[in-house]
Formats: structure tokens, C-alpha cells, sequence
């Protein structure tokens, strides 16, 4: 055994003095941040395995095992199969992962115009319907003009009538020959809708690709967390050592997180650590006396919530002293004496930038610098820090991040006329406030909502971005508030719009804009419009207090106008909406008198856009309808249309029409006669 221990060492160290084999660079590769992705073993470990395998005694009997030292990570390797990793540059593997975003933006974009093309071809399909209608009338009051011509003849006796001989005019003639052309045009969308459809399928199969592509690549990003259990482990003991108390280090749970949200936040992670061991854990006479081991404890929690890696870090040492949290919130003049503060309150005062309270001025406490920049950081990459103590028992701080950064669920909003996203993480939740209740809080000198045990301050997101309060239609019964929790400075945010919730794939928006307060990245739609991806929690933060004569009001004047839009031309539509919208307008539209009428039930129009010849209501009649409806008789009318005759015209003042334009109108005249109705009424 001797011998083959000798002969075993030997070969050992001849192997550690073998010169490694240079390796050999890949085309295009830096070595800047190499990412590891599991090198093929050496032949030179493969002798050293077998090496190790003779070494191999006769299984013992079993034996307790030994505890593994604090913070340490052990891993059984036994019957481990060698992997093959690769080498990749980060930088390429940034970019592979960006053109997957690309690919995914584009795959929106395309799944957005494919929508409007079947929305386009809906339309096309009704206006065939109602081509072939007019037709057949067409037809059947030919063939009536011809049988009475013909009747008004002398007929003779015995002789076929003009339809019988199968004699047609040439008005007959041209209106077959438009039946025929409009079953072609059938004919064609049919096959378009066919194309369409599979069209679909493949943009569906495209996204499901593009996905598993990003997920792989994002999978290549992701680092376990437990690989930095023994630096870690090594920081406790060695603060404790120099503090002269006694700390272990426990990762409970596994998980994955970002390389770069992980290389961020390894700093945040040391520095809540060593708040653990000078400020948490108590000296171990202490702990003793109060019945608790001499070696204090600090837990590190991981799992996975979604979208979001949940870290908790826990210690069970004396907890924060929220009493000399406010003593010395009242010295720095963070509050009153006077003034109630709430413990949970009060732990907020920690987060901000020169606060401590340590007695004495160390390496690691009594500088205020610290847990200010924690929170900045967690804020920075879209997370959330919570502070959770009971005195003499536990403190824990509840770190939400991102899985990713560079996929994220964000909840897209209008303010004004911006659409914004703001990223789920930091949106607590959505309530729904009528109109009246929500005018009501807004009179308070500060205006609030208390919600599951937490006050938000109310505030209008426009508020915040430079645009104003929040203008709400007159017909918005209830309204959409948005919580987000910020500590002190929570708000309910008030907006004048909410889309959806949806993945959006972040991009960065360049040094520029990345040193203003508020932005955290943007992202494309797929319209193509760019959205500000927002910080939500940062922009309430840095908001001063709203003053009382300052308090937003959902007043009548600061709102945009409603248009109500009827022509039965999907093109007429669509140009008079955007011009209109152009304008600062907000827009309805209906194909006929019959939908508007269904419209005017549900919304109050400021001013009504109106065609003369429609399917089943034409303008004339729907002009009587809303001048004799009570609700309606005030709105004002603008009639647009290609009968430009006086008789037309007259008839049309019967009605009650309020101005007449003719087609093709010039937008600037259209402008005006809306300003002018708007002024007078």
C-alpha cells in the first residue's frame, strides 16, 4: 500500500509540473469577461481520476458525517459525469442575446401588422357585401324602368318583352359586369384570409422559436448563487472576528440569478452582511445571558417568485432599535418630535443617504454610507428592498429582483399623449376608484389611500413627468389607481390610461439618458412606437411634497375634447382620427347612424363628424335622432360630405346641422369649424 501510495504521489506531482498546453484563441473571441459554459478535462486529469481510483479503499462502515464549516458549499461528485464547457466572450454573448431581443421586437411588430391586415380584410368583406347589395338594387330598378318603358309602348301582340328576349341596356350590362368584379374581389380576399391564417401559424411558431432562443441564451447568463457561499461565509467570520463576536453563515435554498444582477449586487449583499454581524448579532455574554447560543446565526433565503429571485437575509441577533432610529431621525431634522411615526416607518429612515447610529465611528459602521447605496442599487436594477424587525429577536431585509435583465413584465400606461411602462416588480397592485371618491380624496390637504395596513400618498403620474394631473373624460365612471410601495414615500398613481401588462425586452437608452432620475431602459411596441421603461419607485423618491395649493383637480377645462367620428369609408375614418388625435382630440368612430346611436349610449361627444350617405341610417336621419334626444340635442355637428348642392345643404340645417364641408376637405378649414363649434358651445 506504501509502495503504491509512493508511486501514486509521484505521478501526482509529475502531472503538476506539466507546462499546460496553450489554449487556442477562437476567431472573433476576447478575453474580456470570458463566461465559463461547462471545458472539456484534460487527458492529464483523466490519469489523475484513475490515480485516485487506486487510492479507493474498502467502504468503511458508515460514520456520522462531519459538519461542514460555515457557509460552506460541499458538493457530492461522486459518479459525475464530465461536461463539456465552452469559453464565450461576454460581449458576444450580450450581442447574441440582444439580436434575440431583435428578433423578438420585430416577430411584435409583425404580429401587430398582420392584425391590421385581417382587420382591413373584415372591412373589405363588408364593403363587398354592401357593393353587391347596392347592385342588386341597381339591378332591380333597371329592369322596373325597362318593364315600365316598355308597358308605356303600343305593344303588339304575341311579342316578347325586352327582359324575356333577354335584351339588356348597356346600364344592365355595366352592373353584371360589377357582380362579376365584386365575386373576384370575394374571390381574392377569401385567398387572402387563407394566406392570412397560415401566415399566423408560422409568426406563432416563429415566436415560440425566437423564445426558446432567448430563454437558452438567458440560461447561458444565469449564475447559481451558491458559488459565492464561500466568499461570503469568509466576509462573516472574518467581521465577526475583528468585532469580536461569534457569526456562521447559512444559504438556505438554491437559485439562479443574472451575472450581471448578481455582480451588481454582491456589494449590496457584503455590505448587508457586515450591518448583520456589527450592528445585529450581539457579543456572546450577551447572547448567553438571554438564553441564546453564543454564536449568532445569519441566514441567506433564495427562491424564485415568477418573474422576480426573492433573497432574504436574515440574522437572529437584538434587531434594529427603532427608538434611536427616530432619536436620531429628530436630530437630523427627518422629523418632529411631535410628529407619530410608525416603527415600519421609522426603519425607512435607514435607507436614506449619512444615517446611522452607531456609537462609534469604525471600518464598517458609524460613516452613514451603506444602506442608502444598497437601496439605490436594488432600485437601479427594478427590485424592491423591504425591512422586517422584531426587537431582540430577528431582522430581515426581502430583496425582490429581476430574473433577467434583459426581459421583464411591465405594465404599460398612458400619460398624456406618452405611453410609459412601468415594470411589475415595482407595482404593488392595481385598485379601482369611482369617479366621485376619487374627487373627494383629491380635495384633502394631502391627498392618500390606505390599503392593505400602508398609506399612499395620491398623486397623478403626469405629476412626475413634467405633464400635469391626470385629465379624466367626463363619462370615466370609476378610474384605474396603480400602488407602488416606496417605503415613506409610497404613492397611488394616478394615470390617463391603462393597456396591458405584457413581456417587453429591454434596451439600454445610452449614457445620455441613463443619468436622469426616473428612467430605467425602454423598450419597442409593436407598432414600433418606443416606450420609457420608468423607475417608478426612484421618481416618487425624489418628488418634493406636494403643497395644498398645489393639489391636482380633474377639472372639466384641462381635459381633451371628445370627437365622435361617422362615415361609413374605413379610409374617411381613419385620416379624420388622426388628424383629430394629431390635434390633441380623443376619437370614436362608427361605420353608420345605427352604430353611432349604440356609441352614444355609452359616451358624451363634444362635437360629431357626420357623412351624409351611410348603410341603414344615413346622416340626415341620425342628425334628427340626436337633436331629438335630450342627452345629445346640445352636441354640436359638422356634416362632411361630397353633396355640395344648396338642396343638400338646406336640408341638412333642417336637421339641425351646425356647418357643412364638402369632400375632399382641407384639413386646416376642418380645424377651424371644430375650434369654432368647441368656442360657441
Amino acid at each position: 500500500m506504501a509502495a503504491a501510495m509512493t508511486r501514486v504521489v509521484e505521478e501526482f506531482a509529475g502531472l503538476l509540473c506539466e507546462p499546460p498546453e496553450p489554449p487556442t484563441p477562437e476567431p472573433g473571441s476576447s478575453d474580456d469577461q470570458p463566461v465559463t459554459v461547462p471545458a472539456r478535462p484534460l487527458p492529464a486529469l483523466d490519469r489523475l481520476v484513475a490515480l485516485a481510483r487506486e487510492l479507493q479503499s474498502p467502504p468503511a462502515p458508515a460514520a456520522a458525517p462531519a459538519a461542514p464549516a460555515a457557509g460552506s458549499v460541499t458538493q457530492d461528485t461522486r459518479g459525475a459525469e464530465p461536461r463539456e464547457v465552452a469559453r464565450v466572450d461576454a460581449g458576444l454573448l450580450e450581442q447574441l442575446l440582444n439580436s434575440a431581443g431583435e428578433i423578438s421586437i420585430a416577430n411584435a411588430r409583425l404580429t401587430q401588422q398582420l392584425s391590421s391586415i385581417q382587420f382591413h380584410l373584415e372591412e373589405l368583406d363588408r364593403t363587398v357585401v354592401r357593393l353587391r347589395n347596392q347592385l342588386r338594387k341597381l339591378e332591380m330598378e333597371t329592369e322596373a324602368q325597362i318593364l315600365f318603358r316598355h308597358q308605356d309602348e303600343l305593344p303588339v301582340p304575341g311579342e316578347f318583352d325586352p327582359l324575356e328576349l333577354d335584351r339588356y341596356s348597356g346600364i344592365q350590362q355595366l352592373s353584371r359586369g360589377l357582380a362579376e368584379t365584386a365575386s373576384d374581389v370575394s374571390s381574392l380576399r377569401d385567398l387572402l384570409d387563407n394566406l392570412t391564417g397560415d401566415t399566423e401559424a408560422l409568426l406563432v411558431q416563429q415566436a415560440r422559436t425566437a423564445n426558446e432562443l432567448q430563454d437558452g441564451l438567458m440560461r447561458t447568463r444565469m449564475v447559481p448563487f451558491e458559488q459565492q457561499g464561500s466568499r461570503l461565509a469568509r466576509l462573516v467570520r472574518q467581521v465577526a472576528r475583528d468585532a469580536g463576536k461569534e457569526a456562521e453563515l447559512l444559504i438556505e435554498g438554491s437559485g439562479e440569478l443574472d451575472r450581471q444582477v448578481l455582480e451588481k449586487m454582491l456589494p449590496a449583499f457584503e455590505h448587508l452582511l457586515r450591518n448583520a454581524v456589527v450592528h445585529g448579532i450581539e457579543p456572546p455574554p450577551e447572547r448567553e445571558a438571554q438564553g441564546k447560543p453564543g454564536a449568532g446565526t445569519i441566514r441567506i433565503r433564495l427562491h424564485r417568485e415568477g418573474a422576480e429571485v426573492v433573497v432574504a437575509v436574515i440574522d437572529d441577533g437584538r434587531g434594529l432599535d427603532v427608538d434611536a432610529i427616530r432619536r436620531k431621525a429628530v436630530q437630523l431634522g427627518y422629523i418632529t418630535p411631535e410628529l407619530p411615526v410608525t416603527d415600519e416607518e421609522a426603519m425607512q429612515f435607514i435607507l436614506r443617504p449619512g444615517f446611522s447610529t452607531a456609537d462609534r465611528l469604525t471600518q464598517v459602521a458609524g460613516r452613514g454610507v451603506g444602506m442608502d447605496v444598497v437601496a439605490a442599487q436594488v432600485a437601479k436594477l427594478g427590485g424592491t428592498l423591504a425591512i422586517h424587525s422584531a426587537r431582540g429577536q430577528v431582522t430581515t431585509f426581502t430583496i425582490r429582483l429581476p430574473f433577467t435583465l434583459a426581459v421583464t413584465q411591465a405594465l404599460v400606461v398612458r400619460a398624456g399623449t406618452e405611453l410609459y411602462a412601468l415594470p411589475l416588480p415595482t407595482v404593488e397592485g392595481v385598485i379601482r376608484l369611482s369617479r366621485h371618491e376619487l374627487e373627494e380624496r383629491m380635495r384633502d390637504v394631502t391627498p392618500h389611500i390606505d390599503y392593505a395596513g400602508q398609506r399612499y400618498q395620491l398623486r397623478h403620474l403626469g405629476q412626475f413627468l413634467g405633464l400635469g394631473a391626470t385629465r379624466l373624460p367626463d363619462e370615466q365612471d370609476r378610474v384605474s389607481v396603480i400602488l407602488v410601495k416606496a417605503g415613506d414615500s409610497s404613492a397611488a398613481l394616478v394615470t390617463d390610461g391603462m393597456l396591458d401588462s405584457r413581456e417587453v425586452v429591454v434596451k439600454s437608452v445610452g449614457p445620455q439618458l441613463a443619468t436622469i432620475r426616473g428612467i430605467a431602459g425602454a423598450t419597442i411596441l409593436g407598432d414600433g412606437r418606443i416606450v420609457v421603461i420608468l423607475d417608478v419607485a426612484a421618481l416618487v423618491r425624489s418628488a418634493r411634497p406636494m403643497a395644498a395649493d398645489e393639489a391636482p383637480s380633474t377639472a372639466v377645462e384641462a381635459r381633451q375634447p371628445l370627437a365622435l367620428v361617422v362615415d361609413d369609408s374605413i379610409t374617411m375614418r381613419r385620416v379624420t382620427q388622426r388628424f383629430l388625435e394629431r390635434n390633441g382630440f380623443r376619437v370614436l368612430t362608427a361605420k353608420d347612424g345605427v352604430e353611432a346611436i349604440s356609441v352614444l349610449q355609452d359616451h358624451l361627444p363634444d362635437i360629431i363628424l357626420l357623412d351624409v350617405e351611410m348603410p341603414r341610417m344615413d346622416g340626415y336621419e341620425f342628425a334628427r335622432h340626436v337633436r331629438n334626444n335630450p342627452d345629445t340635442a346640445s352636441v354640436p355637428i359638422i356634416m362632411i360630405t361630397s353633396r355640395v348642392s344648396e338642396k343638400h345643404r338646406a336640408r341638412a340645417i333642417e336637421c339641425g346641422v351646425n356647418d357643412y364641408l364638402g369632400k375632399p376637405y382641407q384639413e386646416q378649414a376642418l380645424l377651424e369649424a371644430v375650434h369654432n363649434q368647441l368656442d360657441v358651445t
